[in-house]
């Protein structure tokens, strides 16, 4: 029977004009549709979203997720699809993979991602193989991995990094400065030399005027 614009009936046992279906036909599943203030009675082949097939010797029925953010479940307390943005972990829906699980974004799962060891202490500031002789260089330190990642195409974290440091010796002991230095003082030289030369024939010219 029909009632209304839609075959509330169909695959209904029994039914009442204003409940919908009471009593679903073999392995179909009774799900009860709220709209507003009103709600009735459905019997459907799978259950819509946000619902899962429950099968129990009265009656099939259409039971909610409880799993927050989940489309599709396979039972009450696990997830088989997340909602779109939501990555799907253990029968659970995040917004991002827990730590040590990277994303899969083709199908919207965490999977074990790249394990790294601990940072090392940073290393010794040198620069072009120097630890003296210069102001400014460089100290790395860097980490193992400890277990590599279920899919090759997920990458793993940087396993080396570098800073800026100060070094402890800007010169080197009993060794010669950086050329940078050298030309700064050769500069410095020329510059005293030319001053004299300049001074000197200020002299020469002052005592021809006399």
């Amino acid at each position: 029977a029909n009632y209304g614009p839609n075959p509330i009936c169909k695959g209904c046992l029994s039914c009442s004009k204003d409940n919908g279906c009471i009593r679903c036909q073999h392995k179909l599943f009774f799900f009860l549709r709220r709209e507003g203030m009103r709600q009735y009675g459905e019997c459907l082949h799978s259950c819509p979203s946000g619902y899962y097939g429950l099968r129990t010797p009265d009656m099939n029925r259409c039971s909610r997720c409880r799993i927050e953010n989940c489309d599709s479940c396979f039972s009450r307390d696990f997830c088989t699809k997340c909602k779109t943005g939501f990555y799907s972990h253990r029968g659970r829906c995040f917004r991002g993979c827990p730590a040590g699980f990277a994303a899969l974004e083709e199908l919207m799962e965490c999977v074990e991602g790249c394990e790294v060891g601990q940072w090392s202490e940073w290393g010794t500031c040198s620069r072009n193989n120097k630890t003296c002789g210069f102001k400014w260089g460089l100290e790395t330190r860097t980490r193992q991995i400890v277990k590599k990642p279920a899919k090759d195409t997920i990458p793993c974290p940087t396993i080396a990094e570098s800073r800026r440091c100060k070094m402890a010796m800007r010169h080197c002991p009993g060794g010669e400065r950086p050329a940078k230095t050298k030309d700064k003082k050769k500069k410095k030289k020329n510059l005293m030399e030319r001053a004299q030369k300049q001074h000197s024939i200020f002299l020469a010219t002052d005592k021809t005027s006399q």
